[in-house]
């Protein structure tokens, strides 16, 4: 049975209320707030406020990363979270941003990274037929 290092959820986010995306520190609220929730281990981030609209914002996080970026005056975010470890806390990352954006449509794309066969060598696993979206 093959196993995946990692999960990662990419999604676009149509929508959206503009202020809520608009400003970086709505952006960083957002993001660690996200961090927080799913218990994720935070080691740095940045995060960049666009003129006359938007932000973007990263989050590293040992277990990887989080990112969005934003289009408020078209009501679009673009969010990226990916972990290495227990895959409900990438889904509960996701779905606390989801929930606090509130967008009208999600198109949501999953992916399972770095999958091994059975006995190959490795350092964090997920039991890819477990997953539950």
């Amino acid at each position: 049975m093959a196993k995946a290092l990692g999960l990662h959820i990419i999604a676009d986010l149509y929508g959206v209320e503009g202020d809520l995306i608009d400003r970086v520190e709505d952006i960083r609220a957002l993001l660690e707030g996200a961090v927080k929730h799913a218990k994720l281990t935070k080691i740095s981030s940045h995060y960049y406020q666009f003129k006359p609209h938007g932000a973007t914002g990263v989050v590293l996080i040992s277990e990887s990363h989080l990112s969005i970026h934003t289009w408020p005056e078209l009501g679009i975010a673009t969010v990226d979270v990916y972990t290495c470890g227990d895959p409900q806390q990438c889904i509960e990352a996701m779905d606390y941003i989801i929930e606090k954006l509130k967008p009208a449509r999600v198109d949501k794309k999953v992916f399972e990274r770095g999958l091994l066969q059975e006995g190959q060598k490795k350092t964090c696993e997920l039991e890819v037929n477990k997953l539950t979206l």
